[in-house]
């Protein structure tokens, strides 16, 4: 199908994005990678009058280690992700879940900014942002605010951005040394959204699990952090029994829609199927401390 008519705008500083959203208001888009709302205004889903292309406004890209964070300009692509060095040593849980994400054509254009704000669960950003303990900085006219990322995911195609505000920057705690990781994601075919998927990292004194932190992907109405699976796993060997147990507690929270990609018993079976996977190759992974 062919989009609705519309004007674009391509900014050059952030100021000027954030007065084009507040002139135009709920009339506004902002095109980040645009594989997200490109498709939907295609199917006309969504149908802005105006969109606002944030591809040439300056300080939006980049990635730094900031004292012990990992910052992330918003409209840094999969691609800059998967090749940074440092997100290679520092965030391995990232570049791994970046892999994932659609084909190499989506990630030389999509953007982590973009996956955030669309706020799709079906995305594979906003679990990864889960497990990883993540926060947002959010611009608009009236300032800045830091928003985690665990409360930012309201519901489908809705987070905690207030109109005219923009995601310029997201910040990633440098997991401690030692930590396991694993984005375990299962797809019909490469460049699929996820069935289901889990984003875990961990770390263990000896046996025992110490820290850990579990994300979902595409099993609710958002991403879905899986505190009680996280609970029964704290300050417990992590043996078979444990794991079974915490796949157990991660399925009790989903609520998947049903689609071409499995009724809702497959997707939550899958899920917990997923969350075991991401559990024990996190374990393999993991440097035990004594």
């Amino acid at each position: 199908m062919i989009p609705r008519g519309f004007e674009y705008h391509a900014p050059r500083s952030l100021p000027d994005a954030i007065a084009l959203l507040e002139q135009y208001g709920d009339e506004a888009k902002l095109l980040a990678g645009g594989h997200s709302l490109l498709p939907m205004m295609k199917m006309r889903f969504a149908e802005p009058a105006h969109l606002v292309d944030l591809g040439r406004v300056s300080g939006l890209k980049g990635i730094r280690e900031v004292g012990d964070a990992i910052h992330l300009g918003a409209m840094t692509t999969e691609n800059e992700l998967i090749w940074s060095a440092i997100v290679q040593q520092k965030c391995p849980l990232l570049v791994e879940g970046a892999r994932l994400i659609g084909d190499p054509q989506v990630r030389y254009k999509g953007t982590i900014g973009g996956d955030i704000s669309h706020g799709d669960p079906a995305n594979d950003h906003p679990a990864l942002m889960l497990a990883l303990g993540a926060s947002f900085v959010l611009k608009g006219s009236g300032g800045e605010r830091v928003v985690a990322a665990d409360g930012f995911f309201l519901g489908t195609y809705s987070t905690a951005l207030k109109p005219g505000e923009i995601l310029t920057e997201i910040r990633i705690p440098v997991p401690a040394a030692g930590t396991g990781w694993c984005y375990a994601k299962l797809k019909r075919k490469t460049g699929d959204f996820a069935t289901a998927a889990a984003a875990v990292l961990l770390r263990m004194k000896g046996e025992t699990v110490q820290e850990v932190s579990i994300g979902l992907t595409n099993a609710g109405a958002t991403a879905l952090k899986a505190r009680q699976a996280e609970d029964s796993l704290r300050g417990k060997t992590l043996n078979d029994a444990a794991i079974a147990e915490a796949a157990r507690l991660a399925m009790s929270i989903c609520e998947p829609a049903a689609d071409q990609r499995g009724d809702v018993e497959y997707k939550t079976a899958m899920t917990g199927e997923m969350t075991h996977r991401a559990l024990r190759m996190a374990r393999s992974r993991a440097t035990a401390t004594a």
